[in-house]
């Protein structure tokens, strides 16, 4: 591709994703497509001959887009919004174009320095110590691997089986994590939760002694902060407490919360949190970096590159400086993508003051969706809002809500999801979109509500209540 046939589709593309990004609202969120529908349309072998970027462009436009369940849509209200912004975007293109790999600080200096100043930046917005040193990971899954591997590392060769210890509400990331770094299946515990759905302390506590008497080796212990069902959070100071007593490793799942921390009237959500051995948060959850970007911090980076940088590295992986920081050291991944340049632009581009504005709009758009929903007698509240997340149900039965659940998705108008708290299936609509207005929430309240079927009539001789 010459710099001019480049140019001039590079231009093409930037005016639809401009245009895309202004009239999203148009795009119903869920596609009207059944399995196998993009595999029926589209050629079973690939083209013998090159073709042309306008015919490629076109298949995107009328076939791949109306295919897509549309994540950048202001109203998508389901599992944790999320939003690629404008600065964000820009970020990504440029990275793609520099298409640099920063394994080892030779192989991409400024990228590698970048990756540590951009979480620099956000460590220190969200008031955590200095001493964490930050890496980008993809996803909040990889980052919780890794903190699984490192607690491993950090408890050394022991013949009893090693057990994780976690909440009924942890999201399934967790258990994965354990399973893949060699955790069985029966040994991770999941601890019960409290009204408010977060991790019981003192269960926590006595299953770690339990499994002390029986002979196991507990050695790490995952609590949440935003749990995927609720957003509830656990207490983290006391679980940390007991941590410390039986020596286990630490790992706060922040994904979805952390970032809450930006705000002076949030920042005690991360009490407890300077005790942790790592934290996950993921930018591309609720601060408009682009999928996929998880910002990981440890106090104890020597115990990852313990676990995972080999002592005989092969010459082509020597790097040029003992003073530079290696970033494939510390992951199971050698290569990795230039990551750190978007998530850059979006803290340049709104700055703290900027972010905690929309966050914070965020969290008043949700507070005046509940209040609306609280006061309406066919609706009530299934989990304190403390975020942008409103658990609600219908009054009614759990096939009701699902069905309600259902009929608010067909209309492609708006996507929620669903959970189950206390054995009650709930709705969940979740605020995270920096497009999102409180037109677009009014309007899927409204929209909720015209879906809701009319209560059966009472017969004639029925009692008052």
């Amino acid at each position: 591709m010459s710099p001019e046939e480049f140019r001039a589709a590079a231009h093409q593309a930037v005016d639809w994703m401009a245009d895309y990004l202004r009239d999203i609202r148009d795009y119903p969120i869920l596609p009207n497509v059944e399995p196998g529908d993009l595999i029926a349309r589209l050629p079973k072998q690939g083209p013998e001959h090159g073709e042309s970027i306008d015919a490629i462009f076109e298949d995107f436009r009328n076939v791949i887009v109306p295919g897509l369940t549309q994540w950048n849509h202001p109203r998508f209200f389901a599992y944790f919004s999320n939003s690629a912004s404008g600065p964000g975007i820009l970020g990504e293109m440029l990275a793609a174009v520099l298409n640099a790999n920063p394994m080892l600080w030779k192989t991409g200096p400024a990228a590698a320095e970048l990756e540590q100043i951009s979480l620099g930046w956000l460590r220190q917005w969200l008031g955590l110590p200095e001493e964490f040193f930050g890496i980008i990971h993809d996803t909040a899954s990889t980052a919780t691997f890794h903190a699984v591997v490192a607690a491993r590392e950090a408890a050394g060769v022991t013949a009893a089986p090693l057990v994780l210890y976690t909440s009924e509400h942890a999201n399934l990331s967790v258990d994965k994590a354990a399973l893949a770094a060699g955790v069985q299946r029966g040994n991770i515990r999941h601890i019960a939760i409290d009204d408010e759905f977060r991790m019981r302390p003192n269960d926590l506590k006595a299953a770690i002694e339990a499994d002390l008497a029986a002979g196991y080796k507990p050695f790490c212990v995952v609590p949440t902060l935003g749990t995927t069902s609720s957003t509830s959070l656990d207490p983290v100071p006391e679980i940390a407490a007991i941590a410390r007593r039986h020596n286990l490793w630490l790992h706060v799942d922040a994904a979805y919360a952390g970032p809450a921390a930006i705000l002076d009237e949030y920042r005690y959500i991360f009490k407890g949190c300077e005790l942790a051995d790592s934290i996950v948060l993921n930018p591309h959850k609720w601060l408009f970096t682009p999928v996929d970007l998880s910002a990981f911090y440890t106090r104890r980076p020597e115990v990852f590159r313990k676990a995972l940088s080999l002592d005989q590295a092969p010459a082509y992986l020597l790097g040029a400086s003992t003073n530079a920081v290696n970033l494939s050291e510390y992951t199971v991944a050698l290569g990795r993508r230039f990551r750190a340049l978007k998530l850059w632009f979006v803290l340049r581009y709104y700055g703290r003051e900027g972010i905690a504005e929309i966050l914070r709009g965020h969290v008043r758009m949700a507070r005046e969706f509940a209040d609306r929903l609280a006061a309406h007698p066919r609706f009530e509240l299934a989990a304190p809002v403390l975020f942008s997340l409103v658990c609600f149900r219908m009054i009614g039965s759990d096939d009701e809500n699902r069905e309600l659940l259902e009929r608010v998705n067909r209309t492609g108008k708006a996507f929620l999801s669903g959970t189950v708290l206390k054995g009650r299936f709930v709705l969940r609509l979740s605020i995270g979109n920096i497009a999102t207005t409180f037109e677009d929430v009014l309007e899927t309240w409204e929209l909720i509500k015209s879906l809701v079927p009319a209560p059966q009539s009472l017969p004639d001789d029925a009692p008052e209540r």
